[in-house]
């Protein structure tokens, strides 16, 4: 038999978080520095998210293979055409949340909502920007508030975004518009809920960055949903992950919500800068 300790270790599937800058490529950097410009020459409001957002306020640097700008539907409408007269290309990949520009083997994501159709990105999100220079580019940031609830729906096997949540919480010592993150998350409020668990587990020493009220309020909610549950409430497994909850639907017979919600979503309309109600389209993240 082979010593396991001598056998090569595999790699992580995951990079290990740290503080360590990544120096991006310069064809990328460049890249995301004309698309940012651009925006500010074209004066569309829009918000950037993703990793660079989550270093603004975490101090977390990992590796990005793009830049993600939330903006409104409308905006994306609008702006994306212009981007061809600028050089650039672009395809809608999906009218209810994504569009993606780009130039060479690198592109930069335009996201206006959530992939279910739950979350839309609206003005309030780009009112409540932080500053942030980006590329060599003075920008904005979405504010964590925004940020914290653009990642409760990320929790598919693939991919779960549960630990950028915590490392918000944590690194802002709860200090949030927790009222703001409600109201965002409307309905969904069982994934606050569950994001705030996941922090207590990982931080037990800092509960107390979550307000008791908080606490009292999502836990009154639950309490009172499992005493008197809605029996005619709808299965929302497909709100998580479409794909690991396929068999419910269409094998056991639940009913498909991811549906019914992309199609009151609005979508992006490349040509008219309109919001048109949406089609029906297979998810491409």
């Amino acid at each position: 038999m082979k010593d396991c300790a001598a056998m090569p270790k595999p790699e992580p599937s995951v990079t290990p978080t740290s503080s360590r800058p990544r120096r991006l490529p310069a064809g990328q950097s460049a890249l995301f520095k004309d698309v940012l410009l651009a925006l500010e020459e074209l004066e569309c409001r829009y918000a950037v998210g993703g990793a660079f957002a989550l270093r603004q306020h975490t101090g977390i640097c990992r590796y990005t293979k793009d830049l993600d700008i939330f903006l409104t539907a409308e905006a994306a409408s609008q702006v994306l055409p212009a981007f061809v007269e600028k050089g650039f290309r672009y395809d809608v990949c999906d009218p209810i949340w994504l569009a993606k520009v780009h130039r060479d083997r690198y592109f930069v994501d335009f996201i206006t909502g959530m992939s279910n159709g739950v979350i839309v990105v609206d003005k309030s999100w780009i009112d409540r920007t932080h500053p942030a220079n980006i590329c060599g580019v003075s920008s904005r940031v979405m504010a964590p508030e925004e940020m914290l609830v653009s990642k409760l729906f990320v929790t598919r096997r693939e991919r779960f975004d549960g630990a950028d949540i915590a490392h918000i919480i944590y690194t802002s010592r709860g200090k949030l518009d927790w009222g703001r993150i409600l109201q965002l998350a409307g309905e969904s409020w069982e994934l606050v809920l569950w994001s705030l668990l996941l922090f207590k587990y990982v931080y037990p020493a800092h509960t107390g960055y979550v307000p008791m009220s908080l606490w009292d309020d999502l836990m009154g909610r639950l309490a009172a949903n499992l005493r008197a549950p809605d029996p005619n409430a709808k299965f929302r497994g497909t709100l998580i992950d479409d794909a690991m909850f396929a068999i419910d639907v269409e094998e056991w017979g639940l009913d498909n919500l991811l549906v019914e919600q992309r199609s009151r979503s609005p979508k992006i309309n490349p040509n008219t800068g309109e919001r048109e109600p949406s089609k029906i389209r297979a998810i491409d993240e």
